[in-house]
């Protein structure tokens, strides 16, 4: 399951979020995702995560919880649409 974290803490590092997702269960992936000019992070990422029930409990769990300083906002990710 591909998981929106965000309102994430400017100073967090992609492997931060991974450990604070490694307590559900297995992640595949966390990505921050930085802007392309300064390479700041816009404040959110993604996390995959292969079992969808350990990604579940991981949102029930995490969704409104201080992470470096932040209360984040966790979610399913939904998919991108393309606007044409």
């Amino acid at each position: 399951m591909n998981i929106y974290v965000g309102n994430l803490s400017y100073g967090i590092s992609e492997d931060d979020l991974k450990e604070a997702f490694e307590k559900f269960g297995e992640v595949n992936s966390a990505k921050i995702i930085t802007d392309k000019y300064s390479g700041r992070s816009k404040g959110f990422g993604f996390i995959e995560m292969p079992n969808d029930n350990e990604a579940k409990e991981a949102i029930e769990n995490l969704n409104g919880t201080d992470l470096k300083g932040r209360n984040v906002m966790v979610n399913q990710a939904r998919e991108r649409k393309n606007n044409y």
